[in-house]
This record gives C-alpha cells, structure tokens and sequence, in this order.
C-alpha cells in the first residue's frame, strides 16, 4: 500500500476524507472530537485512553529526582510533576518495525 506521507492536518484531513468518502469538514470534526475525547479520556480515566490500533495516551506521575545543569554542572533538585505518556501497541509497532525472526 503506497501512500503518500502526511506532514501537515490539513494534508491529514483531506486523506481521511478521501479514504472514508467524505467532506472534509466532517473529517476536521471527526479529528477534533477525536483529540478532545483522548484528552478528557486520559485526564479523567485512570487508565487512559485508548486508540484502538494504535496504542495508548495516559497520565503518569513523575517522582522528584536529582538533575543537573547542563551549563553549569551544578546539581539541581527536580520536582515531583504530572506527564503524558504514549504507549504504542504491538500492531502498531509490528506495522511499522516488523519484529525479526
């Protein structure tokens, strides 16, 4: 299957619309709502949010550490702190990075 590589939404949008024959302004809120929904999703749900075929978007909670400045070399401490993280599953992974054997 040779598709041309997307770079931009706009390029996005109009490929799903393509592919699912329809407008693209229908495609623009399939997306969005899409995005939005992965962002309550992995803010409310314990265990995130998941695209099926894809892989999945989830909050995690950083421990404080040790750092350093890169300029100075001085050791810093680094707060505790919320992140997102992204989890790719083994479709995707095996789609893109065929496992060798």
């Amino acid at each position: 299957m040779a598709t041309k590589t997307i770079k931009t939404k706009a390029e996005l949008i109009a490929a799903i619309a393509e592919k699912a024959e329809i407008t693209k302004a229908q495609a623009k809120t399939a997306i969005e709502e899409l995005v939005q929904l992965a962002y309550v999703g992995a803010k409310k749900d314990k265990d995130g949010f998941t695209i099926p075929g894809l892989g999945k978007i989830s909050v995690v909670q950083r421990k404080a550490r040790m750092g350093r400045n890169p300029k100075t070399k001085e050791a810093i401490k680094l707060p505790a702190k919320k992140a997102l993280k992204f989890k790719f599953c083994k479709a995707a992974k095996d789609a893109v990075v065929p496992c060798k054997k």
